[in-house]
């Protein structure tokens, strides 16, 4: 099933130029992506001057920083138009391994799951990899009230792996999310709005200096983000507010 499928790798990129072409190199020895695409969000580094050396890459630039969603709105926009039919965002600071890409197309492919998260919660991947503790015990926190507001079962909602399925993401309202880090949480709150499944993988990480992380406050802002959006969706669902994101 999946040798007869389109399978895209989309990289949204900020100042990754000392970690892409590693992480490149390991998911094109997969063996099973087509395609790389790289959206450089206005890096002061060498990102795209290294983007451009490396194959089965095709490399967009915004040339004005725009932000962690704009970036993953241009990516998923341009994966589309490529005709993907498997979608896979792998961050490319390396924190995430590569080697889960063929698993978690297959189960796309396969018809399993329309979105497949690689999440650090399960078997205990977050702390023995290095996540600080304060990031972890917010990542819990989350997670908890979000399932609860959601009425949903995932270890996490808060990981930047995560594969779809083409058709899914055509039918998301993505441009109505944030262009900051809670575009993520956002995409799946649509997910469940539509009553999709989310499919879960154990996913061990890596957390050293290159890897990118945003700062204490900018955390902040992306906890009462995800918390807000949690909230917008269980009133829509409760039909008290009327939501762009959450239409019925």
């Amino acid at each position: 099933m999946i040798d007869s499928k389109i399978i895209v790798v989309v990289m949204p990129a900020y100042n990754a130029a000392s970690t892409i072409r590693r992480t490149h190199d390991e998911v094109m020895r997969q063996g099973i992506v087509d395609h790389v695409i790289i959206v450089d969000d206005a890096s002061h580094d060498e990102t795209v001057q290294i983007a451009e050396e490396l194959l089965s890459t095709t490399i967009h630039i915004h040339e004005q920083n725009r932000g962690y969603g704009a970036n993953q709105k241009s990516c998923y926009r341009l994966a589309l138009e490529k005709g993907a039919d498997v979608i896979i965002m792998v961050h490319p600071d390396y924190q995430y391994t590569p080697a889960l890409i063929p698993a978690m197309a297959s189960l796309i492919a396969n018809g399993t799951y329309p979105c497949v998260i690689g999440s650090r919660i399960l078997g205990g991947y977050a702390l023995k990899g290095g996540m600080p503790v304060w990031r972890y015990a917010a990542n819990r926190f989350l997670t908890l009230v979000q399932n609860l507001l959601y009425r949903s079962k995932l270890s996490e909602f808060h990981s930047g792996y995560r594969a779809f399925s083409s058709e899914l993401l055509a039918g998301l309202p993505l441009d109505a999310n944030s262009d900051d880090f809670v575009f993520d949480s956002q995409v799946l709150a649509e997910i469940l709005w539509q009553d999709q499944a989310i499919g879960e993988i154990s996913c061990p990480t890596r957390y050293f200096a290159e890897a990118s992380s945003i700062s204490f406050s900018r955390s902040i802002t992306y906890g009462i983000g995800c918390l807000t959006t949690a909230v917008e969706y269980r009133l829509a669902k409760w039909g008290v507010v009327r939501s762009e994101r959450f239409a019925r």
